[in-house]
Order: structure tokens, then sequence, then C-alpha cells
């Protein structure tokens, strides 16, 4: 099945290259390019991709305003997105990510890394840059806040699961590490979104962080 893919970005010769790189993989096509935010929605919302590419910054609406048009809370039905930018600071993966973005990607990380992000978004998994991961969650998190203990309770390998997540591992790492099939990790992400009342698996890296779920032994 071919991975339908919309790249938002207002540097043609950007876009080109990812093109470039996308469409020399045998799954992926590129089905839609566009300047700016605005087009970048328009364009999305009509030919229902995959997965949408987009830059942080670009004219008329940004990547983050894109992110939320496309896939924030809300959204009757969501799409995956992926921020791809040259920038590494924190308020915009912090944006991007609470705006429902399923991964964040920087330009110079490689074609492999870009690649497999797309697969990932596209197999509902999230995959942000491995430069950032570890210090965008602890830069999330609030160093002073108590565990919500409010919350559904969850089983000793759901947390398992749930620190895997926090510490950026897709559902095929994860299975790997705790010795189970790939089918029984996705049917633990999805009780654990349930429980914890949690659109995507990127929230659930966040709430870990802001639970201190990651510290814990």
């Amino acid at each position: 099945m071919t991975i339908r893919v919309l790249l938002a970005d207002d540097q043609a010769m950007i876009r080109s290259g990812l093109r470039l790189i996308l469409e020399d993989q045998p799954d992926i096509s590129v089905v839609a390019e566009a300047s700016d935010g605005v087009d970048a929605i328009a364009q999305a919302r009509q030919l229902r991709p995959d997965v949408c590419l987009v830059d942080i910054r670009m004219p008329r609406l940004d990547g983050i305003e894109v992110t939320r048009a496309l896939a924030g809370p809300g959204v009757s039905h969501p799409m995956r997105v992926i921020v791809v930018t040259t920038f590494d600071l924190d308020e915009y993966v912090y944006g991007a990510l609470r705006g429902g973005a399923a991964g964040f990607i920087l330009k110079d990380a490689g074609p492999a890394l870009l690649v497999e992000a797309v697969r990932a978004a596209h197999n509902g998994d999230a995959l942000v840059s491995p430069s950032v991961t570890v210090r965008l969650l602890r830069h999330l998190a609030t160093p002073a806040a108590e565990p919500d203990k409010s919350l559904p309770s969850l089983s000793e390998r759901e947390i398992e699961v749930v620190r895997e997540i926090a510490r950026g591992r897709t559902n095929l790492e994860i299975g790997a590490e705790l010795f189970i099939a790939l089918s029984t990790v996705k049917s633990h992400v999805s009780t654990i979104q349930t429980k914890l009342r949690l659109r995507n698996r990127t929230e659930i890296a966040v709430w870990a962080w802001e639970n201190r779920i990651i510290e814990t032994a």
C-alpha cells in the first residue's frame, strides 16, 4: 500500500529535495505540494493524504497553525502531520506536539530518518528527532507538579510501555525491548490512550514526563 504524502514548505528547492527522497521509496508517493499554510490546509482537506510534512515557518499560516487545523484537538478526522524544520527550538517543538503533530524532524536529520518518520506516522507511531526527544520531554514536564492520581491506574506492563514511548521508541522497538508481539504492543497503546483519555502516543509521552513516570524505577 502506497503512503500518500503532502509537502508544505515555502522553498521550492526544499520541496524538491524532500520529494526526491520520499519518491525514491517504493511505498511512498508525494501527491501534492504547498508553498504556504493556507494552501497546505486546503489541499490536505481536499486530498486527505496519509501524512503531511509541514515546515514551521511559512507565509500566511505557520506550521503549528497548520498542525492544529489538521490534527489538533476538536478536529473530527485528524490527519498525520510531521513538522519538518531547521530550527531546533523548544517552543516550536512544544507547539507542534501540543498541536497534535505525529513527529518532529530536523531538516539535517538525514533521508533515512525522514522516511522512517513518514512510515511511523502512517503506522500510528510518532517519531521525534533523537537529538531533541529527551530534552524536549523534560522541557514539557512541570518539575514541581505532582502526579495526577485521579487518572485511572495502569498495569505494570502498561507502565513499561508508557516508559518506552516516553523514550521515543516505536512499537517495533518496544516489542523487542519487552519481548512481546507487535500486536500486543498496539493493544497496550490503545488501552493506555483510552484509560488516560489521550489522543496519541505523543500525548502519552508528555503525560509520562509530566507525571514523572519515566523517572520511577
